[in-house]
């Protein structure tokens, strides 16, 4: 399959990956998922990499699924559209799995598809331009994976309003929905991405990687059972390089 579906670029630790159909949205097809699974296992490999940024080319983040192709498989067995369906979700659980922060970086629209692969990464920050939706229902379908993301992002009655009713939301209210963590104005947005991701990068990587080890599997967890996780990852951080570096400068200040 072509890879020029997603472009990559490393800068500093940091690699952009850049959905690259603008003519169709972004829209996410079968080639476009198999380059999104080689990039990030490539991230979780490659040490050089200490944060993953994904966004869309032209004037939208992503509009979901490439519809073609998503009519093509009514007229495929159970079997073949469990498979098909699974290869996206992969690309969501290796997102959650891997070792390093994966921040969407979202303008115009994240609707559907493209509006669950931003709230499948650890953080989402829109331009305040920036509108999401999960407008599935309008056409007869289910976000079905999506919801498992967006019950952990957002309460139980939000969650169902914008899936029953698939309505779009804008910029501020995802930030108050839970969807988004930053919003930051469209005049000087990419210097406000390159600073929010230089703080991520400028942070412990084995930190990084234990706090979001934690923090997931805290999803599954009772509160005592939490603690007692909290316990074990406090022990294993301070036997990190990391932590011995950076409580020895501290001192020495």
């Amino acid at each position: 399959m072509s890879t020029d579906r997603v472009l990559d670029t490393l800068d500093d630790g940091v690699l952009t990956l850049t959905l690259n159909r603008p003519e169709k949205r972004n829209a996410l097809d079968g080639a476009m998922i198999h380059a999104l699974t080689a990039h990030l296992e490539r991230a979780d490999l490659d040490v050089a990499v200490r944060v993953v940024a994904v966004r869309g080319s032209g004037s939208d983040f992503c509009a979901g699924a490439d519809l073609t192709e998503l009519l093509a498989s009514a007229d495929r067995s159970l079997a073949e559209n469990r498979e098909d369906a699974a290869r996206l979700g992969a690309v969501f659980t290796r997102m959650r799995a891997l070792p390093k922060p994966v921040v969407a970086i979202v303008h115009g629209r994240a609707l559907a598809g493209g509006c669950g692969l931003a709230t499948a990464c650890d953080l989402t920050v829109a331009r305040d331009d920036a509108t999401f939706g999960y407008p599935e229902v309008r056409r007869g379908f289910v976000p079905a994976m999506v919801m498992t993301m967006l019950r952990r992002a957002t309460s139980e009655r939000v969650a169902f309003d914008l899936v029953a009713t698939g309505r779009s939301l804008d910029a501020t209210e995802a930030v108050r929905c839970g969807l988004v963590a930053r919003v930051f104005p469209a005049a000087g947005f990419e210097d406000s991405v390159a600073a929010f991701l230089g703080l991520l990068r400028a942070a412990s990587p084995s930190a990084l990687a234990l706090i979001k080890q934690q923090l997931y599997a805290l999803d599954v967890m009772g509160f005592d059972a939490g603690v007692r996780l909290g316990a074990e990852v406090n022990a294993v951080a301070r036997q990190t390089p990391d932590f011995r570096e950076a409580i020895e400068r501290f001192l020495r200040q």
